[in-house]
C-alpha cells in the first residue's frame, strides 16, 4: 500500500511550531507538573494518533492516549505481504516506546463522546476529561454499499484495506490459486484509504501471478477513470505484465454493482467475473467514534479547520488521518503523521492562548509496481479557502521512462521512508 509522510527523511523543519520536520527528529519527553498541564486524549493510535500523542508529551501536555489493540499493523508495505514479499510481522509494532514517551496509554475502546462536558466514556464504563481531544480512528468499511458484500463476505472476498488478519488471508489465498486460475480485485471511487493502494496491490500481485502462477490473470475492477500515478503505473504495466493484468475502468463498466461470495461471482453493469481468489475494497467513511461525536456529515468524512485540524462541527475537537476531509491532501500513513504533528502544535498553542501558526504540510508516497522498481509522487500542501489545497508549482511525481537504476533508487528509498515514519510514530 502507498507510504506517505510530511516530508523526505532528513528534511529540516521549517519552523519548530509548525512541527513538519523530519520523521527522524529525537522525541524527548516532558512529564507535565501534575494539576497544571492541560489535559488532551487522543483516541486511536495509528500513525495519526500516535505521532500527536508523542508531540503532545513533548510539549508538556498531559496525554491519555486510548487505543484497544495491543499492537499496530501498518497498512503501508502491507501489499508486499500479499505477493508473499515479506511477513506480516514487518507490519507489526508494538506501544512500548509511546509508553516511554511521558504520556498515558490506555488499553480500552472509547464508546462514546460529550463534548459539552468534554468527556470521553469507554467501553468498560470509565470516562476521561478532556481539554482538547484528538480523534484519529481510521476508517471503517461500508458493507452497505455493495450488495452481497457484508462482514461475513470478507472470509471469502478478504479486503485486505485494514492490515493484519485480512492481508494474511488473501496472501494465504493467492498462495492457493490453481494454476490457470483468475484473481478479481476491486478499486473503490474516491474518496478511500491511499489513492494508490489498489493499483500496487494490482502490480504486486501481478508480479506474484508472473513468478509463480504463470497461466493465471488479474482483472482490476476499478470505480474510477483516473487515478494517482496512473501514468506510471500503467507504463509499468505495459512493460512487465502486458498479458498477466487487464485494467477495467469505469468508462468500460469497471464498478461493481453485487458480489456473490459463494459463488465466487463479482458483477458489474455490463459483466459477470468468475473468481478463484476475489479482493473488494469497499467504499469507506470515518472511523466510528467520529461519528458518534457528530464530528462526521452526511459524507461520512469530517470536515475540519486545516490550520488546527478542529472539526467544523464541534468544537474543541480535532479530527486528523484518514477520517478528515483534507482537501487535496490524501488520505495516507505520511499524510497523519504530518497532521498528527501540525494538529499536536496548533492544540498546545490554542491551550496555551496562542494563535496557531499556518502550517505547509508535504506529502510523499511510495509504491512498489515489482521488486526494485519504485514510483513516487510528492505534494505540498496548505490551508486555501477552508480546504488544503496543493501549493502551485511544487511537488510532482518521477519521470516518465526513467532508467532501472532510478526506478530501483526509489525502491530503496521506500524502504527507508517505511522505517523512519513507523520509528517516529511508535518509538
Amino acid at each position: 500500500m502507498c507510504a506517505t509522510l510530511s516530508g523526505p527523511a532528513g528534511t529540516p523543519a521549517p519552523t519548530r511550531r509548525a512541527l513538519i520536520g523530519g520523521a527522524a527528529a529525537t522525541v524527548l519527553a516532558c512529564p507535565a507538573r501534575a494539576g497544571t498541564a492541560p489535559r488532551v486524549v487522543v483516541v486511536g493510535a495509528g500513525f495519526g494518533g500516535a505521532t500527536a500523542a508523542r508531540y503532545l508529551a513533548r510539549g508538556g501536555a498531559a496525554v491519555s492516549l486510548v487505543e484497544a489493540s495491543p499492537t499496530y499493523v501498518a497498512c503501508p508495505f502491507s501489499n508486499e505481504v500479499v505477493a508473499g514479499l515479506r511477513g506480516i510481522e514487518a507490519q507489526t509494532f508494538g506501544y512500548d516506546g509511546l509508553g516511554r514517551a511521558g504520556l498515558t496509554l490506555l488499553p480500552a475502546t472509547a464508546s462514546a463522546v460529550d463534548p459539552d462536558a468534554r468527556r470521553v466514556s469507554l467501553a468498560d464504563g470509565a470516562s476521561l476529561p478532556y481539554d482538547r481531544l484528538i480523534l484519529s480512528p481510521g476508517i471503517d468499511l461500508r458493507f452497505d454499499a455493495v450488495p452481497g458484500y457484508d462482514a461475513q463476505a470478507v472470509t471469502a472476498m478478504p479486503h485486505a484495506w485494514k492490515a493484519g488478519a485480512q492481508t494474511v488471508l488473501l496472501a494465504r489465498q493467492l498462495a492457493a490459486l490453481p494454476e490457470g486460475g483468475t484473481v478479481v480485485l476491486s478499486a473503490p471511487a474516491n474518496p478511500y484509504r491511499c489513492p494508490p493502494g489498489p493499483y500496487e496491490r494490482a502490480s504486486l500481485i501481478a508480479h506474484f501471478l508472473k513468478t509463480r502462477k504463470p497461466r493465471a490473470k488479474l482483472i482490476l475492477l476499478d470505480a474510477k477513470d483516473t487515478f494517482s500515478k496512473q501514468k506510471l503505473f500503467e507504463e509499468a504495466w505495459a512493460t512487465l505484465y502486458p498479458d498477466v493484468l487487464e485494467h477495467v475502468p469505469l468508462s468500460s463498466g469497471g464498478q461493481v454493482t453485487a458480489v456473490d461470495p459463494a459463488a465466487m461471482v463479482v458483477r458489474t453493469d455490463f459483466a459477470e467475473y468468475k473468481a478463484d481468489v476475489a479482493c473488494i475494497i469497499p467504499p469507506q467513511r470515518a472511523g466510528r467514534i467520529a461519528v458518534l461525536a457528530g464530528c462526521a456529515d452526511r459524507s461520512g468524512w469530517c470536515p475540519i479547520d486545516p490550520v488546527t485540524f478542529e472539526s467544523q462541527r464541534v468544537a474543541g475537537i480535532h479530527v486528523i488521518g484518514d477520517a478528515a476531509v483534507a482537501g487535496a491532501m490524501p488520505k495516507s500513513a505520511f499524510s497523519a503523521n504530518a497532521q498528527g504533528k501540525v494538529c499536536a502544535q496548533a492544540v498546545l498553542d490554542l491551550l496555551a492562548g496562542r494563535a496557531p501558526q499556518t502550517p505547509k504540510l508535504i506529502n510523499t508516497c511510495y509504491s512498489l509496481v515489482a521488486p526494485g522498481y519504485g514510483i513516487s509522487i510528492a505534494g505540498v500542501f496548505h490551508p486555501a479557502n477552508g480546504l488544503l489545497a496543493d501549493v502551485p508549482g511544487a511537488g510532482g511525481t518521477s519521470p516518465l521512462g526513467a532508467p532501472a537504476a532510478q526506478r530501483a533508487q526509489e525502491a530503496a528509498q521506500g524502504e527507508d521512508w517505511y522505517r523512519t515514519i513507523t520509528r517516529d510514530a511508535f518509538g
